[in-house]
């Protein structure tokens, strides 16, 4: 595994409300608007916080009409997890 990977997924969990949507995404899959009301936080940063997720590739998104839905990436936290097992 290279490590830019490593790097962004790891950067991407730093983040106190990214690990906030990430706990919110263990159970079922959401939009946006959802997390909004789950958290009381605005969407505009709700939405940035889920493209540093969506970079790290710790989220998957799908389309459904005009509403996207998020859910974790299972595969790319197998990996960090891989990663960190060497230590």
């Amino acid at each position: 595994m290279t490590q830019e990977p490593v790097i962004s997924g790891f950067h991407a969990l730093s983040d106190p409300i990214r690990i906030q949507i990430l706990e919110l995404l263990q159970n079922e899959e959401l939009c946006v608007s959802d997390m909004c009301q789950k958290l009381g936080i605005a969407q505009s940063r709700i939405s940035f916080h889920l493209k540093a997720l969506k970079i790290a590739a710790l989220v998957s998104v799908r389309q459904q009409g005009r509403w996207m839905y998020y859910s974790l990436n299972k595969e790319q936290f197998g990996h960090l997890e891989a990663y960190l097992s060497g230590y």
